[in-house]
């Protein structure tokens, strides 16, 4: 009885706080604050007049990542940022509709009941004492930002998948577009066709849970020994290693659709929840029965990975394209349009987006490079600024409106300098950037590894050139440099190529841009080495160092890389920088992978950056003009003395 009453409470208390986005009221320059939170990935963004001003996530600042903690220091930021106290704002709106959540947990346990008792316990007791009264938490956390008067602050709350839907379409060059997300789980809904049209966006169709294919995803994620919400990409990472051709693989694409996921011809999914345990349970998949259809137990966090594992990995992530594929043409059916926005953590599997593209399904594809949670903070500003006062949205049919992505903090000279004297470095200061460029390109041409710090910081999981760790592509032994001796992470990790925009197709079979680092596209043949005819059949370790291409570190096994197109319209350093190295060695691309260590967010201030480039056997670090050479700095072989202990992701 008790549980009925709160249940009832709770769903009158919705209606009456459901926020209406279809309201229309024309004004200029609103302020909007928008806010994730207290799941993962927190973040916060604010606009200006629908002009997307600034958004970074919470684990840059406090240094935890993933963290669900409200997002004080990035607010913080985006208010310094706009020269904005808290009571200028003219709304703050939250990426959700946590009282339509709870309505979906209650009705979940209801459902199941009486299994999952132990996870009710757990979790109820949450809700009714914290995530119940939300708006009391976001206040009370607004109150660590600064003061402000709580009769003018006003609290919005868009739906889980607007927010995402939003952060794709509204930035997009496209004044139409079919609209996809997808995820784990939002309020009830797991992915969502949608249409965006001008400034409004209409929901056509929704799959909803339990029946997900983020939460697909993760099931393997965890069966195969990675960490649920931060693993997804290192399985994606992983599936290269499967051997198409064998037997096993085709198996166990079988297995998946004939007993865990049943797909139909719009791209909607039905998972038989006799297998998985996420519902109700403290686990993703019921172990004893996974070990029984796929023929091995669990992996279990750092054990090795052998054959089983990859073909796998493969096999999820065949099943996971055939998903998006179908979703896609059914978005196709439904908007007729030529253009498609994706958003929702599912976005990020960069290998299906490269299918996606290549399938010509739309004419253009423009995925919200942090698709994440994170960007839900941005989709929901976006969504109240044009669809609920009304703004006019801007549109520029060449250029999206994320600004690269580099929507973080930057640093002045005179902060580097404090850093510099703070740490005793030894540091050279250039005058022309040229220099720096003509250096630095020198010595990644001599197998140097550089960290690479300049300008804003990117928003997003993704280092895109401005908190990069860089290398030499045409070294064979920087991908095992980079994850063994800097990153401190697997070996198998692939990277990644930053490639000058005008000269990427020179490389990599994509006729479209990829500046986000969301694309996977093949080798080009020319490039190729011709591999022995057993490479299918050694181990996994002996397939990772054969030579497969002229830019051997940045090529997946499969004959593959996940591209970061370059334009110096966004980034003039960087493009510099590889234009240069292009000039001294004739390849106009980089090895990039994000500058941090396992465990650790990208780094965010100049003393992130030292203090990482101090603790790893990174040669060179570049802070805007600022040059450091490992060699030069005082102590520089006792790397402990700098090292931080992270949580292993």
């Amino acid at each position: 009885m008790l549980l009925l009453y709160i249940y009832v409470n709770i769903i009158e208390l919705y209606k009456q706080t459901r926020t209406n986005l279809n309201k229309k009221t024309p004004t200029t320059l609103k302020r909007i604050l928008g806010i994730s939170a207290f799941y993962h990935d927190s973040a916060a963004a604010i606009t200006v007049g629908g002009k997307i001003i600034a958004a970074a996530q919470e684990e840059r600042f406090t240094r935890i990542k993933h963290t669900e903690n409200f997002p004080v220091e990035a607010i913080k930021y985006c208010l310094e940022e706009t020269g904005l106290e808290i009571d200028e704002l003219d709304a703050i709106v939250f990426y959700d509709k946590p009282l339509l959540k709870f309505e979906r947990l209650l009705e979940t346990y209801y459902a199941f009941a009486p299994k999952g008792l132990l996870s009710f316990l757990k979790a109820i007791p949450v809700w009714l004492s914290e995530k119940m009264f939300l708006k009391k938490l976001i206040r009370d956390g607004l109150k660590e930002v600064g003061p402000y008067d709580l009769d003018k602050l006003k609290l919005l709350f868009p739906e889980h998948h607007l927010s995402h839907g939003a952060s794709a379409f509204f930035p997009s060059p496209y004044e139409d577009a079919a609209i996809i997300t997808i995820d784990g789980v939002g309020e009830w809904c797991t992915a969502s066709i949608g249409h965006g049209k001008g400034s409004d966006i209409s929901i056509l169709k929704e799959l909803n849970f339990p029946h997900s294919v983020g939460l697909l995803y993760s099931a393997f994620t965890y069966f195969l020994g990675f960490m649920v919400n931060s693993g997804e990409y290192k399985l994606m990472g992983l599936a290269p290693y499967g051997n198409p051709e064998a037997e096993e693989t085709t198996k166990f694409v079988e297995i998946i659709k004939d007993k865990l996921v049943d797909i139909k011809e719009d791209g909607s999914i039905w998972l038989d929840q006799s297998y998985y345990n996420y519902a109700t349970g403290l686990r993703m998949v019921k172990d004893d029965k996974w070990a029984g259809l796929f023929g091995f137990p669990r992996r279990t966090d750092e054990a090795d990975l052998e054959q089983h594992h990859c073909n796998l990995a493969l096999a999820i992530q065949q099943v996971t394209e055939e998903i998006v594929l179908k979703m896609a043409k059914e978005a196709k059916r439904l908007t007729g349009s030529d253009n498609l926005c994706m958003a929702g953590g599912v976005a990020l599997n960069c290998v299906a987006n490269g299918k996606l593209v290549k399938a010509g399904i739309f004419k253009n594809v423009y995925i919200q490079p942090a698709a994440g949670d994170a960007g839900g903070a941005l989709g929901a500003a976006l969504a109240v600024s044009l669809m609920y006062f009304g703004e006019e949205r801007i549109i520029d049919d060449k250029l999206d409106q994320m600004k690269g992505s580099y929507l973080g903090p930057e640093y002045s000279s005179k902060e580097i300098e404090l850093m510099n004297r703070k740490v005793k470095a030894v540091v050279t200061k250039y005058d022309d950037f040229d220099e720096v460029t003509k250096l630095i390109a020198s010595k990644l041409a001599d197998s140097s590894a550089v960290g690479w710090f300049q300008g804003r910081m990117e928003f997003g999981p993704r280092a895109l050139g401005n908190r990069s760790i860089i290398g030499d592509a045409r070294n064979p032994e920087m991908q095992k440099k980079l994850n063994l001796k800097i990153k401190y992470r697997e070996g198998f990790r692939p990277f990644a190529p930053s490639v000058l925009a005008e000269d990427s197709q020179e490389y990599f079979d994509l006729e479209e841009d990829s500046p986000y680092m969301l694309l996977v596209a093949p080798v080009k043949a020319s490039r190729r080495k011709e591999l022995p005819s057993n490479f299918n059949d050694l181990g996994l370790w002996e397939r990772l160092y054969i030579k497969r291409s002229d830019i051997q570190s940045i090529t997946h096994l499969d004959f593959s890389a996940r591209i970061q197109s370059v334009h110096k319209e966004t980034n003039e350093r960087y493009w510099k920088l590889i234009n240069e190295f292009k000039t001294q060695t004739g390849y106009a691309l980089v090895v990039n992978t994000s500058f941090n260590v396992r465990g650790e967010p990208i780094v965010c201030t100049p003393y992130d950056a030292y203090r990482c480039f101090m603790s790893t056997e990174m040669d060179y670090l570049v802070i805007n003009d600022y040059v450091y050479s490992k060699t030069e700095q005082p102590d520089w072989e006792n790397r402990e003395k700098w090292m931080v202990k992270f949580k292993s992701d």
